[in-house]
């Protein structure tokens, strides 16, 4: 693929957000500061995915009714409590979605707003969650599923996502893997 094809692709990119992804005042903000067009599209994991146009004009990847498998996808929490969640009563649901990820050889790059490493490491967060036990979590996910953790001030996470995922494409796009 030339350079003018692989900017053609980039131009086309569309975010998919994640109809499981609460539709609040605050979501359509974010979705405002995206400097792309966004679908919302049931994803087979994560909460945003990226579409984009192939220079024959096939959209890749096919939208369909049911949920779409994505190259890569970011997942979004909202602070050091929703993922505490997900490590705990929401621990078989979340990994399920990791597992589809890794089967499908998809990226997965969490994103964690309003955190750092310091409030995790000495537990200056709501949940009864155990500093250690978080960081092993955390970590083990790292190492078994290739996750990506990104903490974020949440002013940031529209432009990360749209980012991460505009990299992701273009990274695709220049190494050859969409060329037919």
């Amino acid at each position: 693929m030339n350079h003018f094809d692989v900017e053609e692709c980039l131009r086309s990119m569309v975010i998919l957000v994640d109809t499981r992804e609460q539709d609040t005042k605050r979501a359509r903000e974010r979705y405002k500061r995206f400097p792309c067009p966004y679908k919302r599209q049931a994803l087979s994991y994560g909460d945003y995915g990226y579409m984009f146009n192939l220079p024959d004009g096939t959209a890749f990847p096919a939208l369909s009714e049911h949920e779409i498998i994505v190259p890569v996808a970011v997942e979004r929490k909202m602070n050091l409590d929703e993922l505490a969640q997900c490590f705990t009563a929401s621990r078989k649901r979340f990994q399920g979605e990791f597992e589809r990820a890794k089967e499908n050889g998809a990226h997965i790059y969490l994103l964690v707003e309003n955190a750092n490493w310091e409030n995790l490491l000495t537990g200056r967060y709501r949940s009864r969650f155990n500093p250690s036990a978080f960081l092993a979590s955390v970590l083990a996910w790292q190492i078994r599923y290739g996750l990506q953790l990104i903490f974020c001030k949440e002013e940031s996470t529209p432009v990360l996502i749209y980012e991460i995922l505009k990299r992701d494409l273009k990274e695709r796009l220049e190494s050859g893997e969409f060329d037919r």
